[in-house]
């Protein structure tokens, strides 16, 4: 099972938002030993999102949407999200309730529950037939899950939390089962091109361990780099390390390690 994360909203792909997610939704798996596999970001329209869930819904992943799950005209993840399991919506029970105090938290004790505004505010309560509840710790209206698919608001201080609440919840078993390791280096003035036989001999000879290479053309106040590293089984990369610094240092690199720890999460039975 691998963890997989949508962002939903024409404000991302026009750039009038900076979108916050996929950097915390990452931070959010690695504190507890998990990690993102993919991410992708789909606008508005209702026939991109209902094509992009019924291709998620049909895999083993379990996946975190974030937007589009109010009731404004554009918001239309809730309906899609339906479509592409082919259930109707439905007015959940707890869901409803949830709104209606908060309505009555906001307009008094006497709000009338059958006012326009707020007829539309119950249809944020509307779910594909089947869902449960994500508890929002900011203003109640709750997201939910379908179809190992968690969807919460596009709102950072809503969407987070709920995200945290979902994992602990439901994927606590999950937490730091997988060992993980990663070592890098720079390698200064260096081509790709001279470096890809030892990444490809690395990842022959451990079969554990991803090579990486992340160059940087340089600037004014940094030169020409190449970061190289080797992640994957801890063991295999203290290995896979040892090795490629040997070869480094056979070619004649002038390399700086980065000041970073061997950072492995070790696996338990939980």
């Amino acid at each position: 099972m691998s963890f997989g994360l949508i962002i939903i909203g024409d404000e991302i792909l026009s750039g009038k938002r900076r979108d916050q997610h996929l950097p915390k939704v990452i931070e959010l798996l690695r504190e507890r030993g998990l990690r993102l596999a993919w991410a992708e970001i789909v606008g508005d329209e209702p026939e991109r999102i209902t094509a992009l869930l019924r291709r998620t819904f049909a895999s083993s992943d379990t996946v975190f949407s974030c937007g589009g799950i109010g009731a404004t005209p554009d918001d239309h993840t809730r309906q899609c999200a339906a479509a592409a399991l082919g259930v109707p919506l439905e007015l959940h029970p707890q869901g409803r309730a949830l709104i209606e105090e908060r309505i009555r938290e906001t307009a008094g004790p006497d709000a009338d529950l059958h006012a326009p505004e707020n007829l539309q505010r119950f249809r944020m309560a509307e779910f594909p037939a089947g869902a449960s509840l994500i508890p929002n710790p900011y203003n109640r209206i709750p997201g939910f899950t379908v179809a190992r698919h968690h969807f919460v608001p596009g709102f950072p201080v809503m969407a987070w939390p709920m995200i945290g609440w979902v994992l602990d919840t439901l994927y606590a078993d999950r937490f730091h089962r997988e060992a993980h390791a990663e070592k890098s280096l720079l390698v200064y003035e260096a081509a790709e091109a001279a470096l890809t036989p030892l990444m490809e001999t690395l990842e022959a000879r451990y079969p554990g361990v991803r090579v990486f290479s992340l160059p940087s053309v340089g600037d004014a106040h940094t030169r020409r780099h190449i970061e190289l590293g080797v992640k994957g089984d801890p063991g295999e990369v203290e290995a896979a390390w040892t090795d490629m610094c040997v070869e480094l240092e056979k070619m004649g690199a002038e390399m700086q390690p980065l000041r970073q720890p061997l950072r492995a999460v070790d696996s338990h039975s939980n």
